[in-house]
């Protein structure tokens, strides 16, 4: 998002992303009252205030807008931005992001086209794509079908319905032939079971199955905190598979006599709560600053250490980095410690 050639900057290039806001502990006017003190004050690199957005779709998330676009450029530059007011009971570390930047999580799928290719003209296909998923980045059709799609994991969850009713519309041949030429891929994915069934007991008859399509991340977090989520009795089983960004559960029947309201009751379910924590739930990553082991093993031992303080935050530990995930007030007084 670029400034207005002539007049006053554009009202994007004059707003910040606010995280880290508390959120439930005062009224939202209040809030947004102490956030405007905040950002209007010299100690804090601030300026006249135009207008500040509270509370906004994301928990813990705020907008504000400055009069002038130097103030923007004055508060980004400012270390550390810690809201204290004496209607706080202690001090909360926000962080502030330009509004332009991509600040909510954003993931990109690979789409395998090919499978349309004899009964549509993928390039027009594609542009159908485009003009329904206007929130999506699409790169270039590769020769074998491929296309990559960048965006928020609601617009990719939008699309992926989309084509869902696009492969109902084909033939049962193509439709058996899809299913073949995804088995291979597949199995190469990494695959965890949620229940002591094996795999081979969901089945896959007249679309019986049901299929959820998550956010790794808030999966993660969802079956670590939330993992009465995917209990089921014995007629259900799930599994799941992770590729990267997305992680997708599979729920089918286990027993012998078909159910399917109760398989749509579980997805519903599962649906419902990773809805509401991708609307709560924000990421900081915290990267090693030396990749030997003795400096992960201490990395991990703050995190450790600090987590009984932080009952509610999810510590990923991987090769290079850590991920933090949880509300935006917690992960951001967390990393700060670590």
């Amino acid at each position: 998002l670029c400034a207005q050639a002539t007049g006053r900057a554009a009202k994007s290039a004059r707003t910040v992303v606010i995280a880290g806001v508390p959120d439930g502990l005062l009224h939202d006017d209040v809030m947004a009252d102490i956030l405007m003190i905040h950002f209007q004050m010299s100690k804090n690199n601030g300026g006249d205030v135009e207008e500040v957005t509270y509370p906004t779709r994301k928990k813990g998330v705020a907008y504000v807008t400055f009069e002038d676009q130097e103030v923007v450029e004055s508060v980004l530059k400012k270390a550390e931005h810690r809201l204290e007011d004496k209607r706080l009971s202690r001090r909360y570390l926000l962080k502030v992001t330009r509004y332009c930047e991509n600040v909510f999580s954003s993931v990109t799928s690979v789409l395998n086209m090919s499978i349309f290719k004899d009964q549509f003209v993928l390039e027009d296909l594609i542009q159908e794509f485009k003009k329904k998923s206007t929130a999506l980045s699409f790169g270039p059709l590769q020769s074998n079908g491929h296309i990559s799609v960048q965006g928020s994991f609601p617009a990719i969850e939008l699309l992926r319905d989309f084509l869902v009713l696009k492969a109902k519309s084909l033939p049962e041949k193509d439709r058996r032939e899809e299913s073949k030429s995804h088995q291979r891929p597949r199995r190469r994915l990494q695959q965890h079971r949620l229940t002591t069934e094996t795999s081979n007991s969901v089945r896959d008859a007249d679309g019986e199955n049901q299929v959820v399509v998550l956010d790794t991340d808030v999966y993660h977090y969802m079956k670590y905190f939330l993992s009465w989520t995917f209990l089921v009795n014995d007629d259900v089983v799930i599994s799941e598979v992770t590729d990267g960004d997305i992680t997708t559960v599979y729920i089918g029947n286990a027993g012998s006599r078909s159910d399917a309201g109760q398989l749509l009751r579980v997805k519903e379910k599962i649906e419902n709560q990773s809805i509401e924590l991708h609307n709560a739930l924000r990421k900081e990553r915290i990267y090693f600053e030396e990749h030997t082991r003795g400096a992960k093993r201490i990395y991990k031992r703050a995190c450790e250490s600090l987590k009984p303080r932080y009952p509610y935050v999810l510590i990923i530990p991987y090769d290079t980095h850590i991920d933090v995930i949880g509300n935006s007030s917690e992960i951001f007084e967390f990393t700060k410690e670590v």
